[in-house]
């Protein structure tokens, strides 16, 4: 085969859309590959905000603080309280004790009530009240005693 031949079949190549030829003349045997990108298909470019719950976090690192996340062991749906007409279970800034209730995520119709890891102080709550949260999302910057 001969060189003419080869640019011959590389710029068939180009010209077209078959990505790979593969050829025997004379005893030779010329196989011919090219990648392409996929044009028809739209780039994914992914970029990571950080959600309001992974700024508070940040922001408490950077100030220096010892900050303890409570995430959520489920999906569900977060509640402050255990009833819409009772008080919260706890509100910024308030004394908790391990094993305190902090909120309940209702998960299938059961009510999960979620437990204070730690003795400390809540720094903030990163979940609204009816709030849906998935698993491992933070509900609670805890300053540990």
């Amino acid at each position: 085969m001969e060189l003419e031949e080869l640019r011959d079949l590389i710029a068939l190549l180009k010209e077209t859309d078959i990505t790979e030829l593969q050829i025997e003349k004379d005893g030779t045997k010329v196989k011919i590959r090219r990648q392409t990108l996929l044009a028809s298909s739209p780039l994914e470019i992914q970029t990571t905000v950080p959600s309001a719950a992974e700024r508070s976090r940040i922001e408490a690192e950077e100030e220096g603080q010892r900050l303890i996340t409570i995430t959520s062991p489920i999906v569900g749906t977060f509640y402050r309280s255990p009833s819409p007409e009772s008080a919260s279970f706890v509100e910024n800034g308030a004394k908790i004790k391990k094993g305190q209730v902090l909120c309940i995520i209702e998960a299938m119709k059961l009510m999960n009530e979620i437990e204070s890891e730690v003795d400390g102080v809540v720094m903030r709550v990163l979940v609204e009240n009816a709030q849906p949260v998935e698993y491992g999302e933070p509900l609670f910057l805890i300053e540990p005693l």
